[in-house]
């Protein structure tokens, strides 16, 4: 029996003292995560290409090793006790320790599976680790506009000096070592590739990681059109649960799916109608940043937050609100990996968890669509607002409640531009119910990923939102179906309330809303609790990355 199991409540609970699981338990708790080669064709990219796109790979294991020390300031020297460790047991806890980049089990509400390791800090390793959340907000506040923006901004960790004050030290300070060689990796495949745009992102990006400017770059990633799509660099924020101020490292090596990503171009030009529509305050819509680029793409690589615990589907980028604003955000989805999750865990939860009608109607379109949507969605509605008469950010006001309420925000207005565009006839109506029955078995999905996670927590908000407006409906045999009718109507609804928040940068409305809605119910957790025997998401195995390494 495995030791630990998925919480089923929102808020904050005292860790339960558990023995630590043992070889077999650990085992087990690996075995949530399905095993899946990632093998990519690269015969059509010439020599010098997959030259490139080697060093990229060899930078990104830098990358992995700098959000191993962004996550915990122990990580480093636990990974290499364990790796000494040659015993059954050491190798299983080395396996899981990787997948889960920490000692700390993701799907778990994070509790520790090695001895001596204590509670996951929510502040990570950004903040100093003797420092409180009230310390470093209090001295935030005190600083210079100059200061602040330093302070609050994505590349910077916060230290003390010799005397023990509070200060700023850019990453290219902090993980400067790593970055140096990464920057050297980078300007080497910048000049193996003879694609002009990946050219100057990769010497940009490299110069970026030395300057610790990293607008120049953005603006380059942009701009990429090329067969090979890099992205490396620090980016999200989840991992600073503090604030969200602070961004970790990650990497995605991909190659562009040029076929599949012209079949999506046409939802580029669909965004800025899909924002004047949004059903919000006029006053709260915006005009769209220019570029908005889809890109459709084989994973060849991941590393640092980009590989731990569940996998990313797809993501949009950059998050700093200046790109944003100059030159919209990219989508880059993920092909090979929404495949492998669809076989893999959709579609056996979906025979587990919805009625038999409903279950005919699960398809990947709707899932890679929606997943497409989501992606687009964050690029719409508030993200630069007022409050008073000061100019902010979302996430700057939500602070730690930003991104659960961003992931349900582009989760459930996903569903009403998908409606939008199929009332318009961008897309075929016939897939209405179809989109609407496969959110819901992915729903099912997000849910298993534990509620310590922000896509999860994002969920349960939506579906207790469309259970307690009709649109998700329970069976007698204990299966749920989709009143379609109603989902439309309350998508709606739920997109309003989310995007009103967010355009007032209202935290107390934010944290009330979460305290209420972020819970997972008995009837969900009976659902769920059928599922056990299902994976809970894929475990990546990059043997196409491997090949280009070891040659």
């Amino acid at each position: 029996m495995v030791t630990f199991s998925a919480g089923s409540a929102g808020a904050a609970e005292t860790p339960i003292p558990r023995p630590l699981p043992n070889q077999a338990e650990l085992e087990a708790l690996t075995a949530r995560f399905a095993p899946v080669e990632i093998r990519v064709e690269l015969a059509a990219l010439p020599a010098h290409e997959r030259q490139a796109l080697t060093r990229l790979i060899q930078a990104s294991k830098l990358i992995d090793g700098i959000y191993l020390r962004q996550v915990s300031p122990s990580n480093t020297s636990i990974m290499l006790d364990l790796t000494q460790d040659e015993s059954p047991l050491g190798k299983a806890r080395l396996h899981y320790f990787v997948l889960n980049k920490g000692p700390w089990s993701e799907l778990d509400k994070d509790r520790p599976f090695l001895p001596n390791v204590g509670a996951r800090s929510p502040a990570a390793n950004f903040y100093p680790i003797d420092a409180q959340r009230e310390e470093v907000d209090r001295w935030i506040r005190s600083l210079t506009d100059k200061q602040r923006t330093d302070a609050t901004g994505f590349f910077t960790t916060i230290r003390r000096t010799p005397d023990g004050k509070l200060t700023a030290v850019p990453y290219s300070i902090e993980y400067q070592g790593e970055l140096q060689e990464a920057s050297r990796l980078l300007s080497e495949a910048a000049a193996l590739t003879s694609q002009p745009t990946l050219k100057s992102f990769l010497d940009k990006r490299a110069k970026a990681f030395l300057s610790n400017d990293y607008f120049e770059s953005d603006i380059a990633w942009m701009e990429l059109n090329a067969s090979i799509e890099p992205t490396i660099g620090p980016y999200e924020v989840y991992e600073d649960e503090w604030f969200n101020y602070k961004a970790a490292f990650e990497s995605f090596i991909a190659v562009v799916d040029s076929k599949e990503t012209e079949k999506l171009a046409r939802f580029g030009k669909e965004l800025q109608g899909l924002e004047d529509k949004l059903p919000i305050e006029a006053r709260f819509r915006k005009k769209i940043g220019g570029l908005s680029p889809i890109r459709v793409v084989n994973l060849v690589y991941s590393a640092g937050d980009g590989y731990h615990g569940i996998q990313s589907a797809a993501f949009n980028l950059p998050n700093d609100e200046r790109v944003v604003a100059a030159k919209g955000s990219k989508r880059v989805m993920l092909h090979n990996f929404q495949q492998a999750k669809f076989a893999s865990v959709l579609m056996p939860l979906a025979k587990l968890t919805l009625s038999p009608s409903d279950q005919a109607l699960v398809s990947f379109d709707s899932f890679f669509t929606h997943i497409l949507m989501h992606e687009l969605m964050h690029g719409l509605g508030p993200q630069t607002i007022l409050v008073g008469d000061r100019e902010t950010t979302v996430r700057q006001e939500l602070k730690e409640l930003n991104g659960l309420l961003e992931e349900s925000k582009a989760d459930i207005s996903g569903l009403w531009a998908l409606q939008q565009l199929m009332d318009k006839g961008v897309l075929d109506k016939k897939q209405e119910a179809s989109m609407y029955v496969t959110f819901l078995a992915s729903a099912f999905r997000t849910l298993r990923f534990g509620l310590n996670e922000a896509h999860a927590k994002g969920m349960a908000m939506q579906l207790n939102y469309l259970m307690d407006h009709g649109a998700v409906v329970r069976n007698s045999d204990g299966t749920f179906r989709v009143n379609v009718a109603k989902a439309k109507t309350a998508t709606a609804g739920l997109t309003h309330d989310l995007m009103t928040i967010q355009a007032h940068g209202d935290y107390a409305a934010a944290a009330a809303l979460v305290k209420r809605a972020v819970v997972i119910r008995p009837e969900i957790q009976e659902a769920l609790d059928r599922t056990k025997a299902v994976a809970i998401d894929i475990e990546p195995r990059f043997v196409t990355a491997e090949e280009l390494v070891r040659q």
